[in-house]
């Protein structure tokens, strides 16, 4: 029963065959993990993207002032930003911080803390650091509900830094507007429905349940209620309202209709106040459901798309893999305006707009395989042997 759950989410989860594992699960320790894997783990990480960062822009580590670091399932002390900070020799008075348990969405909300905290530092720089630990989180239980992060989660991580200095402002490439967050944790059925937790039989796993889809569409909603406003056109709003306030007025004047269904109502064309659509690669459902949601067609979401096919879910930092694929293809232009829009667990939904300001020509992270994006067919290969176990009956969970 559990093979057949787990070849049932394999074959239509979008998900390709050259995503990342932590060692310790490709050498069949899952179930036994240390923590010098989650250790080690992090250490590649940083020793890779943050070196590679410093030499890519010629700033070095005594150059920053602010630090955060957000990895979701690994907390240890000292925390991953004094690991940082000791690794690269950085300041005494580096202002450093290490965010755990935020999600999926910690990204954004990295950024918003390290906004906050320039602020208040005028002429600073700031390295935000998102990752993810894998090797200690790999769930060797039963519970289906649990299984379906092993399907979905993979190694990965982004270092970016972010400044509030003037005299940097013609080297930037991007320039950050309105970040927006929504959280509504206060709701029972939104709050669990990510959970780490214990099954049955004492295996701690995270648990994705069948109210996720519900409550991110909830969080959604919370979140665009206070975007929309805030980067879209005065016209679209107003022709918005107007069509908003007919279909009210129709609606009550139909004594006998059928229940009226959101789909049915306006909608904002959020594309009159933004160019591109950076989408958290969550899975197919969520690519699917924010599409429908805002109304976008296939080239929208292919960013996302092909960041879930390539990399899988790299939790807080598969946005900016979808961000870099959209400057390898050679897709943003000086002006043009990229909504970036995640979800996490809580449940949260964060949102930002950026503005191209400088060259966006590096291929970063795709540079070995840009071309090749989007294949023919991104099928999962085990779906022509095994697509027979679509047909067979049994509960499963959307992804």
């Amino acid at each position: 029963m559990s093979l057949g759950f787990l070849l049932r989410v394999i074959v239509r989860s979008g998900i390709g065959e050259e995503t990342y594992a932590p060692r310790n699960v490709l050498d069949g320790r899952e179930g036994e993990p240390t923590h010098g894997d989650s250790l080690g783990e992090m250490e590649d990480f940083f020793g890779d993207s943050i070196a590679e960062l410093f030499a890519r822009t010629g700033f070095g580590p005594r150059d920053v002032d602010v630090l955060v670091v957000n990895a979701s399932m690994f907390s240890p002390d000292p925390s991953l930003a004094s690991m940082i900070v000791h690794r690269y020799g950085m300041r005494e008075d580096v202002a450093a911080y290490s965010l755990a348990g935020m999600g999926c969405s910690a990204g954004l909300i990295s950024l918003d803390l390290a906004r906050n905290t320039l602020a208040t530092r005028p002429r600073a720089l700031a390295l935000v650091v998102s990752t993810e630990s894998i090797a200690p989180n790999w769930y060797t239980g039963t519970d289906k509900s649990m299984m379906l992060a092993n399907c979905l989660f993979r190694c990965g991580g982004v270092a970016v830094l972010v400044t509030n200095d003037p005299v940097l402002r013609g080297r930037s490439k991007m320039e950050l507007g309105c970040l927006v967050r929504a959280n509504i944790a206060a709701n029972d059925d939104a709050h669990a429905c990510a959970l780490q937790r214990e099954d049955d039989d004492g295996t701690v796993g995270i648990s994705l349940s069948k109210a996720l889809p519900k409550a991110a569409v909830r969080a959604f909603a919370a979140n665009l209620r206070r975007l929309a406003p805030r980067i879209l056109p005065i016209t679209e709003l107003a022709r918005f309202a107007a069509q908003l306030l007919i279909t009210k007025k129709l609606l009550r004047r139909r004594a006998t209709a059928t229940k009226h269904t959101g789909g049915d109502g306006p909608r904002i064309n959020f594309k009159t106040g933004v160019d591109h659509f950076c989408l958290h690669p969550g899975g197919t459902a969520v690519i699917e459901a924010v599409k429908r949601s805002l109304g976008l067609d296939d080239d929208d979401v292919e960013p996302a798309r092909m960041t879930l096919h390539r990399w899988g879910n790299t939790s807080a930092s598969s946005l900016w893999y979808v961000l870099s694929y959209m400057e390898a293809k050679g897709r943003l232009r000086r002006g043009d305006k990229v909504l970036m829009v995640t979800f996490g667990s809580g449940f949260k939904c964060n949102s930002c707009v950026w503005e191209v300001t400088g060259d966006m020509a590096d291929k970063g992270a795709w540079a070995d395989c840009i071309d090749a994006y989007p294949p023919e067919n991104t099928a999962n290969p085990y779906m022509e042997k095994y697509s027979w176990i679509n047909d067979v009956d049994g509960d499963s969970l959307i992804i």
